[in-house]
C-alpha cells in the first residue's frame, strides 16, 4: 500500500496542516502506514524527512457510534496525565476540523516499545518476565485508579454521580444504534444488570479498554518497563472496578481455544497469571472493595458485546479495513452468554 492509498490519511493535507498549525512537529514530506490490528479507531506510524517518527490517530472509516471514537476526549486525558505514575505519549496536535482528514485527529509522540499480544511473543520472554510484566501491568492499573481526577483536572471529564447505572443504559443504546438482527440474550442480560446494580466505589479515572496489547513494554531497557498506556478512547470518569472486569473478560477470552486467536492469546504463555492471581495483584496494591466483582464482570462482557456488535454492523456494511472482523458477530453471543453466566455465580 502507497503513501496515497493510506485509508483515512491524506499525509499532505497533514502536512500541509502541522506547518501551519504546529510548526516545527514535521519537516518535509510524510510517509506513514496503517498499523494493523486495530478494529476501533485508526492508527498510523508517521515519518518525516527528518527521519522523525510520530503517530496519528482518527476514528474509523464509515459508520461511528456517538462518543465511541472520541479524538478530544483521547487525546484530553492523555495530556493530563502527562507527568503521572500512568505512562503516556506526548500529544502534539489535535485537530477538530474534519476538512483536512475526514474526521477529528490528533498526533503524538511515538512510545518507545511493543505491544504484546500473543503467547510465542512473551514466550521468547521467558516465564519469569512475563509475570513480571503482567503484575507491572496491574500496577499501573491501581496507579491509575489511584489518581484524583480533581487533581490532573479532569473534575468534569465524566458524571461520576449513577455511573454503573448509565453504563448499563449506554451500551443497551450502543446496542441499539448497531442493531441488525434479533439478540435475545441481550434483552436478558440488561434486564439482569439494571435490577441489580451495586453501590459505586470511589470514583477514579476509568480507562475503558485497559489490556496489555493496549500497551507499550520496552525489553530493551532495564526491567522491561511498561512505556506507554495506549488507546483511551473509552476513558471518563466512573467507577475503576470496570477496568479491572473488562481485564479479567479479556484475559477469560484468551484462554478460550475458540476465541484467543481472534482476541490475544498472550493468557495462554506461561508465567501469565490466573485471573485468581490478577485479582489478588490488584487488591494488594489498592485498597477498593472488590465483593461485588461479578456484577462487573457481567458488565464488562455486556459492554465487549456492544463493541462488537458496533465492529459486526460495520463489517456487513462493508465499511471496516483490513482482515479478521468477520468473526465479530459470532463473539456477540458467546460474550452475552458469559455475562449471564458470571451473574449466577
Amino acid at each position: 500500500m502507497s503513501d496515497r492509498d493510506l485509508p483515512g490519511a491524506d499525509l499532505g493535507a497533514l502536512a500541509t496542516w502541522l506547518r501551519e498549525q504546529h510548526p516545527g512537529v514535521v519537516e518535509g514530506d510524510l510517509h506513514g502506514t496503517l498499523v494493523p490490528g486495530g478494529k476501533s479507531n485508526l492508527t498510523y506510524i508517521v515519518s518525516d524527512g527528518a527521519g522523525r517518527e510520530v503517530v496519528l490517530r482518527r476514528p474509523p472509516l464509515g459508520h461511528v457510534l456517538a462518543t465511541a471514537h472520541d479524538m478530544g476526549r483521547e487525546s484530553r486525558v492523555m495530556s493530563a496525565l502527562a507527568g503521572s505514575a500512568v505512562p503516556v505519549p506526548q500529544v502534539l496536535a489535535v485537530c477538530a476540523d474534519e476538512s483536512v482528514l475526514g474526521a477529528p485527529f490528533y498526533v503524538m509522540s511515538k512510545a518507545t516499545g511493543a505491544a504484546y499480544r500473543t503467547k510465542e511473543e512473551l514466550d521468547e520472554l521467558g516465564t519469569e518476565r512475563t509475570a513480571a510484566i503482567i503484575e507491572r501491568l496491574m500496577t499501573v492499573l491501581a496507579d491509575l485508579h489511584s489518581i484524583d481526577p480533581e487533581d490532573v483536572a479532569l473534575g468534569d471529564f465524566g458524571r461520576p454521580e449513577g455511573f454503573l447505572a448509565r453504563q448499563v443504559q449506554r451500551w443497551r443504546k450502543q446496542f441499539d444504534a448497531s442493531r441488525s438482527r434479533d439478540l435475545p440474550g441481550e434483552i436478558a442480560l440488561f434486564e439482569a444488570l439494571a435490577e441489580h446494580v451495586p453501590d459505586q466505589g470511589p470514583t477514579g479515572i476509568v480507562h475503558g479498554d485497559y489490556r496489555l496489547d493496549n500497551c507499550l513494554v520496552d525489553v530493551t531497557l532495564p526491567g522491561d518497563p511498561l512505556t506507554a498506556v495506549l488507546d483511551w478512547e473509552m476513558s471518563t470518569i466512573g467507577d475503576p472496578l470496570t477496568d479491572l472486569a473488562l481485564l479479567l473478560v479479556y484475559s477469560d477470552l484468551g484462554r478460550d481455544p475458540a476465541w484467543s486467536a481472534a482476541v490475544t492469546t498472550a493468557p495462554l504463555a506461561a508465567g501469565y497469571p490466573s485471573n485468581e492471581q490478577l485479582i489478588e495483584r490488584y487488591a494488594s496494591v489498592s485498597d477498593r472493595d472488590l465483593s461485588h466483582l461479578s456484577w462487573y464482570i457481567a458488565l464488562a462482557n455486556y459492554k465487549l458485546a456492544g463493541v462488537m456488535e458496533g465492529i459486526h454492523y460495520r463489517f456487513v456494511q462493508g465499511k471496516t479495513v483490513g482482515a479478521g472482523f468477520e468473526h465479530a458477530g459470532g463473539g456477540v453471543y458467546m460474550l452475552l452468554e458469559n455475562g449471564l453466566a458470571a451473574l449466577r455465580r
